[in-house]
């Protein structure tokens, strides 16, 4: 769909407030776990990229919009997908949804900066630009660089 990579997960208690509603917090985390899945389902990870070739990705932004709460056992989608690819820099979109009524939960961006083990910024290597392309375009709908969301 659209270059959206699914990962599922249900909501666990831990994840929750007291009452029963996901903390705001968790949001970040399950972004996390959508890029991962993401980036393994176009052939690598984040420790081949770092055990290979030296290349980190170092979150330097993350936005989330909060649209409409999770609850304690729903079932989740975190889509997944590149928003855009510039030489040392890029940037994940991710919306969080409730297939059971496809109620939009949240959507958010994360931005990357690409750096060596010694915090170096460094370019993306063009491996990995190809994989993270694959299937995909990048997306116009993502917040301008330099520019955060209002």
């Amino acid at each position: 769909m659209d270059g959206w990579h699914e990962t599922e997960i249900r909501v666990r208690y831990a994840e929750t407030d007291q009452m029963g509603i996901v903390h705001h917090s968790n949001y970040l985390i399950w972004f996390e776990a959508g890029r991962s899945d993401f980036c393994r389902a176009r052939g690598f990870s984040y420790k081949d990229m770092e055990e290979k070739d030296n290349a980190l990705m170092v979150v330097a932004e993350s936005y989330c919009r909060y649209k409409s709460p999770a609850y304690y056992e729903d079932d989740l989608i975190i889509r997944t997908k590149v928003g855009e690819i510039r030489s040392r820099t890029l940037r994940f979109l991710y919306e969080v949804v409730r297939p059971g009524d496809d109620e939009l939960l949240a959507e958010g961006e994360t931005l990357h900066v690409v750096t060596d083990e010694n915090k170096r910024v460094r370019s993306l290597p063009e491996t990995y630009k190809a994989m993270l392309l694959k299937d995909s375009e990048e997306d116009e709908n993502a917040f301008p660089a330099n520019q955060a969301p209002h």
